[in-house]
């Protein structure tokens, strides 16, 4: 099976180099097994040398793309720095894409190579993954695309896509798996020390609170939700701070955050909870009164659904005072 690692120009060397090694790996193992490697990996590229991180590193291709005319799988990295000159950077690359996906290739794309994919226009219409601090851009540009919030790892039919930053291992893994076998993965991922099986990066999310809007009443709103989140807030009282009526107010702040008013409450007061879980002794009670919140249950709940982890969960994984004293 022949895995192609597109090397884009400006690309991200933490994201080129982790799935060659894996699939280079992946045979080792499997000769260990005493079974045939099926892998064969290489680098594709638009140039021969092609840099990554901004000059810092240059990768050496064994291929140029436009001498691939089949492929099993094509892998698409992410570009290194703003997302526009990383597209422009290897928007010749797009035809050979789709060509190859037409011709029965598999596509992965790896956190935001999936504004790469989503040029292609393959994307239109189905569901995709990519690094949760891009997810409003994406939508900005791709608004045919589905973006999956939260998810580490998208399928839809032949072509995959992963979340942000280390997601990448997960998908790679995944990959593996579906195309070897599950002890290789699994020996995948003690080899490089992953967590094998986790789907949500929701827990690593930070909230930003969605102000790429010109909107100012919904700016005031949301300030005052950040400043008074702690206190119970009621849809009038937001309403009453734009002038307008309550279907007009929900439908702009819908329009303007993505987020309903009651959703953008919550995760304003989760991002707090977060924050104390990290830096504070108190425990889950106190904090879910800080923030808000009188009903353990209910905490619990939109805590979880928010971050993918209980409240406990949360604080033992993430707290740097949790072992202390």
């Amino acid at each position: 099976m022949r895995i192609s690692v597109f090397v884009p120009e400006y690309g991200v060397i933490e994201a080129v180099t982790p799935p060659f090694r894996s699939f280079h790996t992946a045979n080792e193992f499997l000769t260990a097994f005493g079974k045939k490697p099926i892998f064969e990996v290489e680098y594709v590229g638009l140039n021969e040398y092609v840099p990554a991180n901004n000059g810092e590193y240059t990768i050496k291709t064994d291929r140029l793309l436009k001498d691939v005319t089949e492929t099993d799988l094509l892998i698409i990295p992410p570009t290194f720095g703003d997302t526009t000159k990383g597209i422009q950077a290897n928007a010749e690359a797009i035809p050979y894409f789709k060509q190859l996906h037409q011709k029965g290739s598999s596509l992965a794309s790896l956190c935001i190579g999936a504004f790469l994919l989503a040029e292609t226009g393959l994307l239109n219409g189905k569901k995709c993954s990519t690094h949760w601090a891009h997810i409003n851009e994406f939508k900005e540009r791709y608004p045919q695309v589905e973006v999956e919030d939260g998810a580490i790892i998208t399928e839809y039919e032949n072509i995959y896509s992963s979340g942000g930053a280390s997601s990448l291992w997960n998908l790679i893994l995944y990959l593996i798996e579906k195309f070897s076998d599950r002890e290789t993965a699994v020996m995948i991922s003690k080899y490089f020390a992953l967590d094998i099986g986790r789907d949500s990066q929701s827990q690593f999310a930070i909230f930003r609170g969605q102000r790429n809007h010109q909107d100012a009443d919904i700016h005031k709103v949301q300030d005052y939700v950040e400043k008074h989140y702690e206190d119970k807030i009621t849809i009038d009282t937001l309403t009453k701070l734009t002038n307008a009526g309550r279907r007009t107010f929900e439908r702009r702040f819908k329009e303007a955050t993505n987020n309903t008013p009651i959703e953008y409450i919550q995760r304003v007061r989760i991002e707090a909870a977060k924050i104390f879980f990290e830096a504070s002794r108190k425990n889950v009670t106190e904090i879910m009164f800080d923030v808000g919140y009188t009903d353990t249950k209910a905490f619990r709940d939109i805590f979880k659904k928010i971050t993918g982890l209980t409240p406990i969960e949360y604080r033992n994984k993430f707290a740097r005072v949790a072992n202390e004293g």
